[in-house]
């Protein structure tokens, strides 16, 4: 089995008891926020390593350091290749800045994008834009519908039932 594998099973049990998901939940949640924290600090800065040493290096376990990664991969320059990852898989943290941004709205992870670091790199101008934005992508949106005795779409004049509403 592989890394991500073992991670996925165990974090998303949905026989697993309660507390003992719950409590690794915020473990992680707690390490996250404090990885974030520095990768913010210097975003330009591309953190590369095996998953050990990157585990070491943020004083995680290799499991929390695979959630990780799985919960980063979206917003990476290029993507780690975590199916066939291993612990002495070398990886990259190296993020675009906005979709990282833009992927935690959509998390819903208001203690990540609210972090104070994110000042040092967007505005607060930036920040609502970009909020904005991941919002709106989410939101779908119905074109009017078409009345049959409405001029028809296409331009020719005609009563949409007597044109492309004959169908």
């Amino acid at each position: 089995m592989s890394l991500l594998t073992d991670w996925r099973d165990k974090a998303y049990a949905a026989d697993a008891d309660p507390k003992k998901l719950n409590a690794l939940w915020e473990d992680y949640f707690a390490r996250e926020k404090e990885i974030y924290k520095q990768l913010l600090a210097n975003p330009d800065e591309e953190v590369k390593g095996t998953v050990k040493e990157l585990a070491e290096k943020y004083d995680m376990t290799i499991e929390l350091m695979t959630g990780f990664l799985d919960g980063i991969d979206d917003s990476l320059v290029t993507s780690n290749n975590l199916e066939e990852m291993t612990e002495d898989s070398v990886v990259s943290l190296a993020f675009d800045k906005e979709k990282l941004y833009k992927n935690m709205v959509g998390a819903r992870a208001d203690w990540l994008y609210g972090l104070e670091e994110w000042n040092a790199i967007f505005d607060e101008e930036k920040q609502k834009e970009l909020y904005k934005e991941q919002k709106k992508s989410g939101t779908v949106v119905k074109d009017k519908k078409i009345g049959r005795n409405d001029p028809c779409p296409c331009g020719s004049g005609k009563k949409y039932k007597y044109c492309h509403g004959r169908a």
